[in-house]
């Protein structure tokens, strides 16, 4: 069955965001100057491209991540191009009660579909058919709703060398606690560390 990933960057004390939604704390901030090290930039372009699909939140839809990205792979001598093409490329569907398809994101609803239904049957579904496997992009709401459902089957958490002092987890909905699998832990020159875990 396919898993579906989650690849999130972090503060140290655990927010994805500040309570604005900002995340120029970030060491990288899916901008051209890209300051991680050469192999963590390897890492996250072969995690993206093991997927097929890519999940997205109405949220990140309408923030304009198509339109980012489909910008990105226009140009070859970008950095980010190897990934930005296969994002591009790749199937999305966006999990959103508010959006159809007569509404206008950035970017355009090219290769991106609307999922049908409650999104733990809708995912349920995607797990089940065939392909390689599934990665999400959204804000702090959808991730922590997929979270707490026990969708997410892989974490990785990409901690930046930075605390906040507070803003938007993605853990906080839980009702139960979840035990998880390290796979692997692995410290980045640029300061960053990888915690990869299964559930």
């Amino acid at each position: 069955m396919r898993k579906l990933i989650l690849e999130v960057q972090m503060s140290i004390d655990g927010f994805i965001a500040d309570a604005n939604g900002n995340t120029d704390w970030m060491l990288w901030n899916w901008g051209p100057d890209w300051k991680w090290d050469y192999e963590l930039r390897q890492y996250h372009t072969n995690l993206t491209k093991s997927v097929d699909c890519i999940l997205l939140s109405r949220q990140m839809a309408e923030e304009g991540f198509i339109a980012h990205w489909a910008n990105t792979s226009e140009n070859p001598e970008d950095p980010r191009f190897e990934f930005a093409k296969h994002i591009t490329d790749t199937h999305k569907i966006v999990f959103t009660r508010t959006l159809d398809k007569s509404a206008s994101i950035p970017g355009g609803w090219d290769k991106t579909d609307i999922a049908e239904g409650d999104f733990v049957d809708a995912i349920n579904k995607l797990k089940k058919k065939n392909g390689k496997d599934i990665i999400v992009y959204g804000g702090a709401t959808f991730v922590s709703s997929l979270i707490r459902e026990g969708l997410i089957d892989e974490f990785h958490l990409l901690i930046n060398p930075v605390a906040i002092g507070g803003g938007l987890p993605i853990f906080n909905t839980l009702t139960s606690k979840q035990n998880m699998t390290l796979v692997k832990s692995k410290a980045f020159d640029c300061g960053m560390i990888l915690l990869h875990y299964k559930l």
